[in-house]
Formats: structure tokens, sequence, C-alpha cells
């Protein structure tokens, strides 16, 4: 997930450190900006080496992203579960599932026009809710890869990707139907396929959301 090293460079850890040491900011910004810089083969090495925070430290392996990396539709999630973490692909289990179901009921398919990441590239402990600081470390990541897709539209799939892309704490229930905006393109909020499986009632209100995106992508709202 978060993420360090790759390319020989050995970050500190950030819990190493206090938060007011400046030192730890001077490397934190020249992390962003080297991983800035990276090509997709560079990059996902990167997050594949990454040691920047404590998920590194119980994950089989680090989950970079999957799809068309041309794509319109880029879809962020939470961050990977247990089979995502052996397999080493974002959404495989049920919520992937259920994801692909979702992309297919708006015309769309994984791989095809859609590419899939989340906001931390390594499995939480127990999939618990990764923290405000596991989302920054591995944010740098997750700006690169928008940077290098350059897709039309942003999903968010539950409050930490919203999090993380819009920068500050969200309400799935306040944020539905909205249009928000990170960096000029266009952001759309919506629930969490994993929470949908667990509340399955709420699946009429994520059809609304997706509707809503695509109207956004035909130009309307």
């Amino acid at each position: 997930m978060p993420g360090a090293a790759a390319a020989g460079a050995q970050v500190g850890h950030p819990a190493t450190r206090p938060q007011s040491d400046p030192d730890a900011g001077a490397d934190a910004a020249a992390r962003s900006a080297r991983i800035a810089t990276l090509d997709w083969a560079a990059l996902e090495d990167d997050i594949r080496a990454c040691r920047a925070c404590v998920l590194c430290e119980r994950r089989e392996q680090a989950v970079p992203g999957v799809g068309d990396r041309q794509a319109r539709w880029m879809f962020v999630g939470e961050g990977p579960g247990a089979e995502e973490d052996q397999r080493g692909e974002p959404f495989v289990g049920q919520a992937g599932r259920l994801l692909d179901n979702m992309l297919a009921a708006i015309g769309l398919e994984r791989g095809k026009e859609v590419y899939i990441a989340n906001a931390v590239k390594c499995r939480p402990p127990h999939n618990r809710t990764p923290e405000r600081a596991e989302l920054t470390a591995c944010l740098p990541y997750l700006e690169r890869q928008i940077a290098l897709v350059q897709p039309t539209l942003l999903i968010a799939l539950g409050r930490p990707a919203a999090q993380a892309l819009l920068d500050r704490d969200v309400a799935i229930s306040a944020a539905r139907g909205k249009r928000f905006e990170r960096k000029g393109i266009p952001v759309v909020v919506t629930y969490h396929p994993a929470y949908l499986l667990r509340n399955p009632l709420d699946k009429a209100k994520a059809w609304e959301d997706l509707c809503f995106a695509r109207r956004l992508m035909g130009g309307e709202g």
C-alpha cells in the first residue's frame, strides 16, 4: 500500500519520528516528488517494495492496480482484502464480483475504459479501515496513477477513498449525488461494494450514483 522505496532509497517509518520533525516533512516531500516522475513499470515496482507505513509489515504483497491505463473511468476503492493480498490484484473477491456487476449495469467492463485502484496498496490487518497516516503515506502512489491514466471521471468507492481523493472527511450519505473535483477531474462518491454486500438495501442508491456518473460522462450535470 503506502509507500517508499523501490529504486534503492529507504525512507524512515513515519512512526519513528515526531510529526513536527522538519526532516520527516522533507523526506515525505522528496519521496512524493520522486514518485511523481515514475513510469508505470517503475511505479508498480516501487509500490511492491514500499516500506513507508506499518501496513507493509503483514502483507503478502502490495496491490498496485489493474485495468486500462488510458481509461476514461477510474474507480478507487479502500484497500486490498485477503484474496487481493494473495493474488496481487484489486477487487477479486466477492466485492470484486459485485463491482463487475455494477460496471456491467452501466455498460462497462473491467479492463476496457476502466482502471481500478485502491487508496492504500497493502491490506490493513483484519480488513480494518485504513488510518489517516496510511492514506497519506500511500497518496503519492494514487496521485501518480491518476496522472498516468488521466481519467475523465474518478469514482470513490467508500469513505476512505473519498477522503483520499477529496482531502477531507466525507460522509457518503451527504456526498452522494454531488459533483466534486480533484485537480480538475470530476469525482463521484458512492458506497464500497463490500458495504453493499452487508447492506443490500443500499444497492439501489449505488445504482443511482452510477447513473449520475454516467450522466456526468455524457456531459450532463
